[in-house]
Order: structure tokens, then C-alpha cells, then sequence
């Protein structure tokens, strides 16, 4: 028995020596938030980048000169390296931002052992790139569509002479007025267009001399002047993002909202801290939704962002923490998304594109033979809404009273309109072909993950209920987006997260002259692009909201897109994760995020 008791109180001495060292090591190592991405990054150079992961890493690098106040609600602007709000003149065109002094870029070699000041010519330099033809940015559509005074002819002189882009051409409508003041001005009114001086990803400054020094691989050595720096990674494996220890003094001084108890004691509890509050953030790579769970649960992550929708029943059923998760402290936080899931068609693709009467016909049977609810019920687990129209929740332009044909289901109109337009079997063999006679089947584009495979099975029994023949053709993101872009697919299954609080983003996808960048399908319809321009030059109101509405109705009936689900989040984050929340236009939440260590490592880290 004495032999018992002192095993017994052997090994609680142990234990309480191995906990002691533990939370030793853990006082003295790196506060480091763990969390996991879906789907890999593509690269880090904003003028390249146009998916959500890349730009989400590169908002934690790169600074905008105005940034969202991460826990108000509704959502707003402050200046972030700006030293005021900018001054917008009366016409909505002319739009002139003063930098603070004194803030510098983390170094690098680019900088030859010298520290380099952010100054106005930054953001000039680095709007302008989006501009150079050489990087072919994605993106470019959201200031080419403000009509920028100059720039896009200067785009075109670089385009027709072949010659390298002209970075110290003059350009009336960007220029840098003195050290720390720069002027954008623009051929027409744009009431919204402060708002791209928030994402970084888009008008965060990079310093000339680092594209240069760097060229063509500038993707991979991203510097900026934010509260992070790029530290180890392993190409679509890990990223890691190290505290900048160059970063200038910023304190965590937030207003949460009014009657959110848990927010508001954040707050006060928070307030005057240093930023950022973690010194590393470390984002692994799991593409498929079982193991990223399971990192999970096994306490691998910190922070389950986006709860895969096959566990949703397992992690909260009924949209209630399940009770396993409860015991262990876990805060579930659930909120709406700002995006929309679709399937687009390739408006310029043989068999599914085109104006005419039979396409139109064609690609609204298709849409009518996907059973939405079945979709979030089944796949989804429950996690979202059906789309009525491309512009989502949490934006400018959403109304909730929408109602269209786009989540409608009903296979026996679908048939109707087939078979009035002529798309009927002919063979015999079960299968309808085209007008003309020839074979009807539909190419679309996947991914190689569960996820995207349960869709596929749903799209599969949908197509085969009307008697049109589909097949998948699952690739890589970056490999589908880079044949995206180029115009090769004829239908792909994807997702768009509003960077901004306004639909305009939305409506962007079917506006002509964004082929080739947000808009992958290549819609290009007169009567809809001048809907989109006279939308975008109205200050929100009655009269905008009636042009958006038309520009959606426009959508609906001509449909590039089958809108199917607006999203719901449920993050999970275990209790040693202090001061957790969500802003879905603050991307870096990481910098107002702390860590208790001690605990951390008690738990497994």
C-alpha cells in the first residue's frame, strides 16, 4: 500500500514538473496562432493574386491606407496608414489621402541594409501595377471600372507598342502631390470607390524597389509595412507570418457593439495593447475536410475557421456547440458570409453559350434542375441559404424580399423548356442532343475534394433527370482558375467573397468588360453593362437600388451564373484563444487576437 502512495505521489510530482516546464517553454517561446486553410495559396503578389487565401495572407503583410474597425457593426472605415480620413471632393471624383510620417517597411534586402520610409509614392507605384501588362492582374476590374484618369490609356500605349509599362509617365488622374500626399481622380462619379483603400490586397503599398530587385518571382518575397512579414513556407503545404518586429506602435482601441456582452469585455480588457497580440500565425494546408476536422480535434489548430459542412451535424447539431466541444471550452461562432456559390457558364463556349432563344433556354433548364435546398440540406449540412440572386447578404444591394427563378427546382419546367427549344433525344439511346442534331454534354470544372465530389454526385442525378449527359473534370484551384481565366472551361463550379460591403462587387462578375478577370463566364450584354455603370455612379438610394435589381433580373434571365447557396460560417476556437471574433472584411483578424500560452501548451500544442 506505502509502495502505491509513493508511485501515486511520484508521479503527480512528475506530472506537475512536466506541466511546470511546459508552461515554462511556453512563457519564453513565440505566441503562435495555428489555423488551416482549404485550399492552397497561389502567391503573394497582389497585382497577381485573385483568390481568397492568397489575399487573405497578403493582407497581413501589405497595408491600405484605410482599414474596417474590426469589432463595430456596421461596418466602418478609419484611417489605418492615412493620418485623416481622405477628402472627397462634392462630385465624387476627386479623392486626395495624407500619409502618416514615420512609417517604414520591414526590411529586406531589397532595401540595401537601409530603413525605407512608406511614402505617397508607394500607393502611386503600386495602383499602377495592376495597370503594367506584364502581370496580368486579375483584379484589374476594380479600379479599371473607376475610370482612373490616364491610366487605362497608358495600360493601352504599353499594349499596342509592346514596350515595357511606363511607371513615371505622368498621369493626371494618380499622382503623388508631395511626400505623403497622394490625388486619385476620375473621369466619372464613384460614391464607393474609397472603399478599395481598405484591402491591402488591392491598394496596400509595395515599395518599388522590391519589385525590382526581385522581378518576376516578387510573388514569392512579399514586403509591406503591416504588422506581419512572411517567415517559413512550404508551397501549398504551410505558411507561417512572423510578428514585423519593424512594425510602428498601434493599440488595440476597439467599440464593440451595443449589447454584445462577451465583445464589449474584450474591449476594455484589450484596450491599449501593442498590435499585433501574437508574434507567429502558422496556416497548414488541408485540402480535404476530414483531416482538417480531425487537426482539429486533436488540437493541432487553434482555430477551426469555417467548420466543414460534413461535421456540422457532429461539431453543433442544431446549430447548437456540441456538448463534447462545450466541456472543452470551445467557442462556436457562427455568421453569415459575404459570397455566393454558383456554377457559371461560358457564354462564349459552343454548346452552352450564346444569346439566343435555344441557349437561354438551355442553360435557365439546367439551373431549374438543381435542387438548392437538397444541396444545403445534404451537402452543405444545413449551412446556408438559397441564392435569389448573385449579390449576397452583408452587402449594399442585398434585399432579403428578392425573389427569383435562380432557387427555384422544378425538373418537369426544365423538360418543358428542352424539349419546346429542341434539345430532345433523337437516337434513342436516353440521352437529348442539341438542335442541330449533334451530341449534347456538359464539361465541369471540379475540384478533387469531398466536398466538390458530393456536388458533382447531386449535379450528376439532376442532369440525369432531365437527359442531359454531364462529365467532370477535376483539377487543382490553380489549375482550373489559370483555364479559367483563359477562357477554357465551359462550366465551373466556384464561390465569390464580397473583399467590400457593396454588391457592386457582385454585379462586377457580369459586367463586359471584366471578361477574362471577375468575369470568368465572359457575359457581355449592353443592356446589362450600362445597368452596372449607372449603378455604380449613384450614390446608395432608391435609384441604385432599382438599377441593381434590374442588373440581378437581367442576370436571372439571360443566366452565365446558377447562383445556388449564400453561405453560413461556424468557426470553432479553443478557450486559450482570447479575444476571438470575426469581421468578414477585416481578413488579418490575427493581429487583434491574443493567446494564453501556459494553456496552450497544457493542451497539446
Amino acid at each position: 500500500m506505502k509502495r502505491l502512495v509513493r508511485s501515486a505521489a511520484l508521479a503527480a510530482c512528475l506530472l506537475a514538473t512536466a506541466l511546470s516546464g511546459a508552461a515554462q517553454t511556453a512563457s519564453t517561446a513565440p505566441k503562435t496562432l495555428r489555423y488551416a486553410f482549404p485550399i492552397a495559396e497561389t502567391g503573394f503578389d497582389p497585382a497577381v493574386i485573385s483568390d481568397l487565401y492568397s489575399i487573405t495572407v497578403v493582407s497581413g503583410i501589405l497595408e491600405a491606407p484605410l482599414e474596417f474597425a474590426f469589432l463595430e457593426r456596421p461596418v466602418r472605415l478609419r484611417p489605418n496608414t492615412a493620418a485623416a480620413m481622405p477628402e472627397v471632393s462634392a462630385d465624387y471624383r476627386t479623392f486626395t489621402f495624407r500619409i502618416k510620417p514615420g512609417i517604414y517597411f520591414a526590411d529586406d534586402p531589397a532595401f540595401k541594409g537601409k530603413k525605407r520610409e512608406l511614402v505617397a509614392e508607394d500607393y502611386v507605384y503600386s495602383i499602377k501595377r495592376f495597370y503594367d501588362p506584364r502581370w496580368r492582374a486579375g483584379r484589374l476590374y476594380r479600379l479599371e471600372s473607376n475610370k482612373i484618369l490616364g491610366l487605362s490609356e497608358l495600360r493601352a500605349r504599353a499594349l499596342k507598342e509592346r514596350k515595357p509599362f511606363d511607371y513615371d509617365a505622368p498621369v493626371e488622374g494618380l499622382r503623388a502631390l508631395d511626400r505623403y500626399t497622394f490625388q486619385v481622380k476620375l473621369a466619372e462619379p464613384a460614391p464607393r470607390f474609397v472603399y478599395n483603400f481598405a484591402e491591402a490586397s488591392l491598394t496596400g503599398a509595395v515599395a518599388r524597389e522590391v519589385v525590382e530587385f526581385y522581378g518576376d518571382r516578387v510573388g514569392d518575397h512579399p514586403v509591406g509595412t503591416g504588422p506581419f512579414k512572411l517567415g517559413a513556407w512550404k508551397r501549398s503545404s504551410s505558411i507561417e507570418l512572423d510578428r514585423n518586429p519593424g512594425y510602428r506602435t498601434v493599440l488595440y482601441d476597439e467599440q464593440a457593439p451595443e449589447g454584445d456582452a462577451r465583445l464589449q469585455a474584450i474591449a476594455r480588457e484589450f484596450k491599449g495593447r501593442r498590435l499585433p497580440l501574437v508574434d507567429r500565425v502558422k496556416i497548414s494546408i488541408i485540402e480535404e475536410p476530414q483531416p482538417r476536422w480531425l487537426s482539429f480535434l486533436n488540437v493541432e489548430q487553434d482555430v477551426a475557421e469555417q467548420v466543414p459542412a460534413e461535421f456540422a451535424n457532429v461539431a453543433f447539431p442544431n446549430n447548437e456547440l456540441a456538448p463534447n466541444l462545450a466541456k472543452r471550452g470551445v467557442l462556436m461562432l457562427r455568421y453569415a458570409k459575404a459570397d455566393v456559390a454558383y456554377t457559371y457558364f461560358a457564354m462564349e463556349n459552343l454548346v452552352v453559350g450564346g444569346y439566343t432563344p435555344e441557349k437561354v433556354a438551355l442553360r435557365r433548364a439546367i439551373a431549374l434542375a438543381v435542387d438548392v435546398e437538397r444541396e444545403i440540406r445534404l451537402v452543405r449540412g444545413g449551412q446556408g441559404i438559397p441564392a435569389q440572386s448573385m449579390v449576397s447578404p452583408e452587402v449594399q444591394g442585398y434585399d432579403p424580399a428578392f425573389k427569383s427563378e435562380s432557387s427555384e427546382y422544378d425538373p418537369a419546367r426544365a423538360n418543358a423548356l428542352l424539349d419546346m427549344f429542341g434539345y430532345v433525344d433523337r437516337d434513342g439511346d436516353g440521352w437529348r442532343e442539341q438542335p442541330d442534331g449533334s451530341p449534347l454534354v456538359l464539361e465541369y470544372a471540379t475540384q478533387p475534394d469531398q466536398l466538390s465530389r458530393k456536388l458533382n454526385e447531386l449535379w450528376k442525378k439532376s442532369m440525369d433527370a432531365i437527359g442531359i449527359r454531364i462529365v467532370f473534370k477535376p483539377a487543382k484551384w490553380p489549375e482550373q482558375l489559370k483555364a479559367s481565366r483563359a477562357g477554357k472551361l465551359m462550366m465551373w463550379g466556384v464561390a465569390w467573397s464580397a473583399e467590400l460591403p457593396d454588391g457592386d462587387t457582385f454585379l462586377a462578375l457580369g459586367y463586359g468588360p471584366n471578361k477574362g478577370q471577375s468575369n470568368h463566364p465572359r457575359f457581355d450584354l449592353p443592356a446589362y453593362n450600362a445597368l452596372y455603370e449607372k449603378q455604380a455612379r449613384l450614390p446608395d438610394g432608391p435609384e441604385r437600388r432599382e438599377a441593381m435589381d434590374a442588373a440581378k433580373k437581367l442576370l436571372v434571365a439571360y443566366a452565365p451564373y446558377k447562383p445556388t447557396v449564400h453561405r453560413i460560417w461556424t468557426d470553432l476556437a479553443y478557450p486559450w484563444v482570447l479575444g476571438y471574433s470575426r469581421n468578414i472584411f477585416v481578413r488579418e483578424f490575427w493581429k487583434y487576437v491574443d493567446l494564453d500560452p501556459e494553456a496552450q501548451a497544457r493542451r497539446g500544442s
